[in-house]
Formats: structure tokens, C-alpha cells, sequence
């Protein structure tokens, strides 16, 4: 009798075991970020004038957040995303980032997982910053050229030069090239990070596969990536097509039986390019890349994790991007590195429904050359903004800033969110870095040697 029931025992473990083991695998991970896609393009945020039912629908599946805060423009985020630091610490110059800087790639290859990056790169390096920073698969626009990103694209694909002649479209090439990794992965141990740094929707703005404008010679001789092309009457199909590569990458991993154990984030780098103005909350949104204001920084966010994160959240959580990599290696099980220390709070706590994430506040440094004398900072929470200069607004009542709340008019209610704020510029403005980060990590590097 004891021998039957350890048999039948035995039996229901086996037929468990293999199940406990892969919802116990470490997850799968895919970064989705848009470039110049601010809040107010999105349907789930609040938008009717464009159409995106796919991120959406991610939103829906698992968790959409209301506050969350990118870099003003493109580099100082993907330096403060990879890298997990604020940029008052690392950032060098437009178009660059730090060789020295250990990324989330480096972080997640380190921690077992295969790392794939595939969209937009512009860091400099060529190929062999591209491993130096962690990743052993590329599809990248602007690696070590400029040609066209759209019509007939010019990519770097896993170490080798590729111009498309024949009427490609360059995120069709990306978002194909991520689906056939997917593929390759699923017969593969291990899991997978993906960043995807989309090309979408940045200018210039053009007409897409299936709009009656499309031309699929366009740019098919070009060299360099021709200027202008700004017109506002091709952003809707832009932000669409966007929407239709988020759709294209969940579905292969839905189709590839790997969504269960996959955390998607999507988000974007910065706000929407200041040429195109929406139609947002009953008033003309008119987009502010490359400002300090909430339309340069206000960004969509949402993480989808099927099983993890319960569906159909909206969170107030702050949200910048130096959380992004903390985020990662608590889901991936990696080692952070203690030095440098890393300024992002883990998502983990408010994904998983648990209490323990701390964020009072967000801060932003900002000069897009890195000229130090120059760079303005700020800080805030969900409502209140204030910058180094002392300039203090309430941005919920006016978003354009127009009318700053005088330090000796702050109503006593506020005084303490007033005095942690001015206590936390404080606090970044003595670890601001006011020299070439570059320069000076050469330096540490030489008296080590030394």
C-alpha cells in the first residue's frame, strides 16, 4: 500500500517538475523604446487622434504608468537607461556613450542571458562597442554611418554592412530581424534580453508601406539620410506603423509559446518633436523635445509580465530611467555593481503588487553638448517641479510653466514637498561630475596602474 501511494506520489512530481521548473526559469526580457513618442500619442494615455491599439493592448495586459520621465532628447537617455546612472555622473557628449560605463547588456550577458540589441544605436564604438557593451547580436541604424533609416535602409547587422536596395522599409528589417531571434531562441537554454531602441517615429517624417504616398524608390541612391521631410501629415502614419512593430514582436513571442515568460516594457526616449502639435486633454499639446518642460520629458511607460504583473493596472509611481537597469537585474537575478553606485529604484516591488520601492522624487540634468557650466537641473515628483535656478512651479495647474511659485508664496501644505526638493538638488549638485567623465576615468584607471 505505502508503495503505491510513494509511486503515485512520485508520478504527480514528475508530471509537476517540469512545469515548476519553467514558471521558476528566469524570464525572458524585451525593452521596447520609442524615439520621439511622447505621452500624449498614446490611446491608453488619453489620446483620439492616433491610432494605436497594439501598445494598448500591452497596457491592458499588464500595467500602465502615469508618471513616467525620460532624458529631453535622445542620447542623455539612452546613456541614463543603459547605464542606470544620472547624467550629471556620465554623460560625455551627444552621440556618445562613455566606453568605460558598464551597461544593462554587460549586467544581463554576466547574469546568463543570451543579449540582443536592434534599432537605433547612435553611441559610437562601431562593433566593438556594441560587445563592450554587452551584447552579442545587432541590427543597428547609425552604428558608424548615417544613410537612411526608412526607405531603403543602410543597417550594420551582426558585424557586416548591409544597404537595402529593393523597397525595404528599415523597422520592417529591425522588427524582422528580433522576430527571427525570437525564433532561434526557443530551441535554445537560457534565457533572453532584447533591446529594442526603435527607429520610429523620429523625422524625418515620410510615408509608410501601404499609405497611398509610399514610394518604395525613395532615397534608394542616397548616400546620407536627406534632411527636412517634417510634415505633420505623415506623423499619424508614423505613430501607427510604431504601434504595428510593438504588435509584430508580441505576437512572435505569443506565436513562439515564450509570452508567459516574457516582461515587455515599452516606453519612449523623449517627448514628441516640437514641429507636431496634438490634440491632448481638450487643448492643442504641442510636443517639446529637447525642453525640460513635462511635453520634453513625459513619456509613455508600461510593462506586460502574463502571471507576475496583474493586468489592467494604472500606477502613479515615479518612474525615470536610471530604474530601468536595478529593474532588470532584480528580474534577471544580476549582480548591480556597487561602484559606480547606481541612482535608478527597482520596479520589481510595484510589478510583483508588493510595498518597499521608495522614490520621493526624480531629477533631471540636462546640456545636450555635456558642457557642465551650462546644464540645467531640476527635480520633482508627479506635481511639483523645481529647478536649480529656484524657479519652483506646479505643473499639474501649468504645464508650460509659465507661472512659478515664489519661494516666500509656498503655501505651508507644500512646505515639506518644497524642502525635500530643495534638499535633493542640493544633494545632486555636490555629485555632479564637473569635469569629462571620460578624462577622468582614464585618470582613476592610471593611478590604479600606479
Amino acid at each position: 500500500m505505502l508503495d503505491r501511494v510513494a509511486f503515485s506520489l512520485l508520478a504527480v512530481a514528475l508530471l509537476v517538475a517540469p512545469s515548476l521548473a519553467q514558471d521558476t526559469a528566469k524570464p525572458n526580457i524585451v525593452l521596447i523604446m520609442a524615439d520621439d513618442l511622447g505621452y500624449e500619442c498614446v490611446g491608453c494615455n488619453g489620446s483620439k487622434m492616433y491610432d494605436t491599439p497594439n501598445i494598448d493592448a500591452l497596457a491592458a495586459s499588464g500595467m500602465r504608468f502615469r508618471h513616467a520621465h525620460s532624458q529631453p532628447i535622445c542620447t542623455p537617455t539612452r546613456v541614463q537607461i543603459m547605464s542606470g546612472i544620472y547624467n550629471n555622473r556620465n554623460y560625455v557628449k551627444f552621440g556618445l556613450l562613455d566606453p568605460t560605463v558598464r551597461t544593462f547588456g554587460n549586467i544581463m550577458k554576466d547574469a546568463g542571458y543570451a543579449t540582443c540589441i536592434a534599432g537605433k544605436w547612435q553611441l559610437k564604438g562601431d562593433y566593438a562597442g556594441v560587445r563592450n557593451f554587452g551584447f552579442d547580436r545587432h541590427c543597428l541604424w547609425q552604428l558608424n554611418r548615417r544613410p537612411s533609416r526608412y526607405p531603403n535602409p543602410g543597417l550594420e547587422i551582426d558585424g557586416e554592412r548591409m544597404d537595402f536596395k529593393n523597397g525595404e522599409f528599415g523597422p520592417d528589417v529591425v522588427s524582422d530581424y528580433i522576430c527571427k531571434y525570437l525564433e532561434e531562441r526557443k530551441g535554445k537554454k537560457g534565457p533572453f534580453f532584447v533591446y529594442y531602441p526603435m527607429i520610429l517615429p523620429h523625422w524625418p517624417f515620410v510615408p509608410t508601406p501601404g499609405s497611398k504616398d509610399w514610394d518604395p524608390k525613395m532615397w534608394r541612391d542616397a548616400k546620407n539620410e536627406p534632411g527636412g521631410y517634417r510634415k505633420q501629415e505623415y506623423w499619424a502614419g508614423m505613430v501607427h506603423y510604431t504601434d504595428k512593430m510593438v504588435g509584430k514582436v508580441v505576437r512572435k513571442l505569443d506565436e513562439l509559446g515564450l509570452r508567459k515568460n516574457t516582461l515587455v516594457i515599452f516606453t519612449g526616449d523623449n517627448g514628441t518633436f516640437t514641429g507636431v502639435t496634438s490634440r491632448f486633454n481638450g487643448r492643442d499639446y504641442k510636443g517639446g523635445k529637447g525642453t525640460m518642460k513635462d511635453a520634453g520629458t513625459h513619456v509613455p511607460f508600461m510593462a506586460s509580465w502574463p502571471g507576475t504583473i496583474e493586468k489592467g493596472q494604472v500606477r502613479d509611481d515615479l518612474v525615470d530611467f536610471s530604474d530601468l537597469l536595478p529593474t532588470l537585474a532584480e528580474i534577471g537575478g544580476a549582480t548591480v555593481p556597487e561602484s559606480p553606485k547606481i541612482d535608478g529604484s527597482s520596479l520589481v516591488p510595484v510589478f510583483r503588487g508588493e510595498k518597499g520601492r521608495k522614490k520621493d522624487y526624480i531629477y533631471c540634468w540636462y546640456q545636450r553638448n555635456g558642457l557642465r557650466k551650462k546644464a540645467k537641473q531640476l527635480v520633482r515628483t508627479q506635481r511639483f517641479k523645481l529647478y536649480a535656478s529656484g524657479k519652483f512651479f506646479d505643473v499639474e495647474k501649468d504645464p508650460l510653466e509659465r507661472s512659478p511659485i515664489a519661494a516666500t508664496d509656498v503655501p505651508e501644505s507644500l512646505q515639506s514637498t518644497y524642502a525635500m526638493l530643495q534638499r535633493a538638488i542640493a544633494r545632486h549638485q555636490k555629485t555632479t561630475v564637473d569635469a569629462d567623465p571620460i578624462q577622468q576615468a582614464r585618470r582613476r584607471a592610471s593611478n590604479k596602474k600606479k
